[in-house]
């Protein structure tokens, strides 16, 4: 059987006010195309479907469109399709009424039983393979939330203990029903111990706040792969290959615009995961950053000033980020950037600007970004604050509580 894992796609992000309709388009078209030439039996989507949990009507369209086409076009594809954090369990699960005669399965929600415990039936995906003999069984679990998960031995939803409690429980209540000759993958939406992640990145934030990482070894040792989705890197996690993140398709933020944008491939046969391969997507819209790293204003200028002239049927031009480096406000900044480039090739999304700054423990001069109210979280207030009265780093004691808070706030 040949699966292949997607995730983070973010359908209806508006990019600094520039709507990326035709960007997830051309991406869902590639992905149409990409099954069919590599004769593709399972697509795992994990999570982030869309990029707020109320999308708009185009953003749900374009979703409901592809799979429509991609199940009039391969009537024997299997679909798993997991909530990621940014998705509304509720309306991800909307279209399940009228896939009943696919072989689609969307799961936006843990269920449970009439006792309360959790239904682990209802995420475990039977996969058949071309003899429609059940083969693989997809633990598709969506991103877990508090309650979601099982209480630790004092009664408290403790986040890593709960998710690791729960992949083992769900690989058991399988393991335990399962033939000798079928094999059991899972899907995940989380934050993994060890990922690399760019520190500028705005799109991919922890999702709790540094309380949320969970080790690989949580993930059963008897799982033939682990397509997981939430970081937009793409990366694998284990020596062998089998627990990965695919990554987005678009990049979603300047820091990403270096990422290789990627599907995984691979193919589960006898009972061995084999053929792994990473298919490059086309990039439809680049992303630019003039400079490459923040320069004074009179270098920036004259790198602005070379760039291409205006191509006005050029509907990809670029997205540009202007970086410049300050040692005093220039309070007309923003308009002498706008002057340039409105000749050129490209649309201006971004000025990032950074002034130098003394660090009080070294003495030494650091670049600081100019705040940028919209990138602020909680956390990094806390940090700021604390680090500024005390000249130290915030306790971990006080930061875990803190993040515990934040959960509660943001899950209730």
């Amino acid at each position: 059987m040949k699966f292949l894992h997607t995730s983070d796609w973010h359908i209806g992000q508006t990019f600094y006010d520039f709507d990326r309709y035709q960007e997830h388009q051309a991406f869902l078209n590639w992905l149409n195309k990409t099954i069919a030439d590599q004769k593709i039996d399972v697509l795992l989507v994990a999570g982030d479907i869309f990029d707020t949990a109320n999308p708009s009507g185009a953003s749900i369209t374009l979703f409901y469109s592809f799979l429509s086409e991609i199940t009039n076009n391969y009537p024997n594809l299997q679909v798993v399709i997991i909530a990621g954090n940014h998705d509304s369990a509720i309306r991800l699960e909307m279209p399940i009424p009228l896939l009943q005669n696919t072989k689609v399965s969307i799961i936006g929600s843990v269920k449970k039983n009439e006792d309360k415990s959790i239904d682990y039936d209802a995420l475990t995906i039977p996969l058949t393979n071309n003899q429609n003999e059940i083969e693989v069984f997809c633990l598709a679990i969506p991103f877990l939330r508090i309650g979601d998960y099982p209480k630790n031995e004092d009664g408290v939803y403790e986040y890593n203990y709960g998710v690791s409690k729960f992949y083992e429980e769900a690989f058991e209540n399988i393991n335990s029903k399962k033939k000798a000759n079928q094999s059991i993958i899972a899907m995940g939406h989380l934050h993994a111990m060890g990922v690399e992640t760019d520190p500028e990145d705005t799109a991919e934030r922890p999702i709790i706040g540094g309380v949320e990482n969970i080790n690989t070894s949580s993930f059963p040792s008897d799982l033939k792969y682990v397509a997981l989705g939430h970081i937009h890197k793409p990366q694998r996690l284990s020596a062998n290959d089998g627990i990965r993140y695919s990554g987005s398709p678009i990049p979603l933020s300047f820091s990403e615009k270096t990422y290789k944008h990627q599907v995984v491939v691979f193919e589960i046969n006898d009972g061995n995961f084999e053929q792994l391969e990473i298919i490059e997507i086309p990039i439809h819209t680049p992303l630019l950053s003039i400079p490459k790293q923040n320069k004074v204003w009179e270098e920036v200028l004259f790198e602005l000033e070379n760039l291409p002239k205006k191509i006005e049927e050029d509907k990809n031009a670029p997205y540009l980020e202007v970086k410049v480096l300050l040692d005093q406000p220039i309070p007309d900044l923003k308009n002498r950037i706008q002057e340039i480039v409105q000749t050129k090739n490209v649309r201006l999304a971004r000025i990032d600007t950074k002034l130098p700054r003394k660090d009080k423990t070294t003495n030494n001069e650091v670049l600081v970004n100019e705040i940028e109210l919209h990138n602020l979280q909680p956390i990094q207030v806390l940090n700021t604050i604390y680090s500024e009265k005390y000249n130290e780093e915030i306790p971990t004691e006080l930061s875990q509580m803190f993040n515990e808070i934040v959960i509660e706030i943001n899950q209730n």
